[in-house]
């Protein structure tokens, strides 16, 4: 019963995954200033986690010392401020599939700056070496295909598309310029390195600083402070950080509460029982369903570049996995 519970959360995170590309490019689609939209997330989530933090931490939390604050603060500024600005910015530029595409980078991501920090090593005359460099040349290989290669679009099934706008959208979106496409492509790729590098580095501030929770929130709250000031300098026009009762507010109320409150939470919870390894596993399925989704739902074209760039990271993922289960195995 436990291993089905630990499969259902795993599953479940894909979804909420999907839940938020999805609704982040919906939002983009109808105009809403990608800063703007960053800093009202983060508003949010912090009111979301601190009064929980409060409650569950406020008698046993740890002294903080001001090196470890100000570690945090950079921490926030590299895995929240720049990581959401600049993924949301190529999100706007390319597709929603591109963006859950660009997910299963990030783990081989981590690895090579692991492997740069000391923290991993392979050895690539053993074939489990071998295997967890073929899986960086993959997604290197997936990347590239998928920012110069878009090739023909793969015929939608749905005409219909509750989140999109229509014909015009469909017009808009193959429209975007090659160069457009390319830029998000590299865009997001220096995302999953700002965010790979923050998962890197957050390992020696949680040991200095072990409360999760709070570790989340502060987070939360330095990069509410740092998303207003980027916020307040590339959006002058005040009339755009007004919220309706429309796509926008439910974009930012669900990437606040559930895409981060709810999903790190679950992630962690995951974490904890099966390991980030079986996590990761995961990626792919994310994949999979916003392909399907945001075609139904957005109207995106689906490109064969797409497919096939997805398809090469998908295996790089899984390559740099199995050399890792491997060595574990031998050890």
């Amino acid at each position: 019963m436990n291993d089905a519970k630990v499969y259902l959360v795993a599953v479940l995170i894909s979804f909420i995954r999907v839940g938020m590309q999805i609704l982040t490019k919906a939002a983009f689609n109808t105009g809403m200033s990608i800063t703007v939209f960053v800093f009202y997330r983060q508003v949010i989530a912090s009111l979301f986690l601190a009064p929980i933090a409060f409650v569950l931490e406020r008698k046993r939390a740890p002294p903080l010392p001001f090196r470890v604050c100000f570690q945090i603060f950079m921490l926030a500024c590299l895995g929240l401020t720049v990581y959401f600005n600049i993924i949301s910015l190529a999100l706007d530029y390319t597709s929603a599939t591109l963006a859950a595409a660009m997910m299963n980078f990030i783990p081989v991501l981590t690895f090579i700056l692991a492997a740069l920090f000391g923290m991993e090593v392979f050895d690539i005359r053993r074939l489990q070496g071998i295997a967890k460099v073929s899986g960086v040349v993959l997604c290197l290989a997936g990347i590239l295909t998928m920012a110069f290669c878009k090739g023909p679009h793969l015929k939608s099934l749905n005409h219909h598309h509750l989140l999109g706008q229509g014909d015009t959208h469909s017009d808009q979106a193959r429209s975007h310029s090659h160069i457009k496409w390319v830029l998000g492509t590299f865009l997001m790729t220096i995302a999953a390195s700002a965010l790979s590098l923050w998962m890197v580095l957050q390992g020696p501030v949680l040991k200095a600083y072990p409360s999760k929770l709070l570790f989340t929130t502060l987070q939360c709250l330095f990069s509410t402070v740092q998303s207003f000031f980027v916020a307040l300098a590339f959006e002058r026009d005040f009339s755009r950080w007004k919220l309706g009762l429309d796509i926008n507010l439910i974009s930012v109320a669900y990437g606040s509460i559930i895409g981060i409150g709810v999903s790190y939470y679950l992630q962690s919870w995951t974490i904890e029982k099966r390991g980030p390894v079986f996590l990761a596993m995961f990626m792919p399925l994310t994949l999979a369903i916003t392909m399907i989704l945001s075609s139904f739902l957005l109207g995106e074209q689906v490109t064969l570049g797409s497919v096939l760039g997805g398809s090469l990271m998908v295996g790089g993922l899984y390559s740099v996995l199995w050399g890792k289960s491997k060595e574990h195995v031998d050890i």
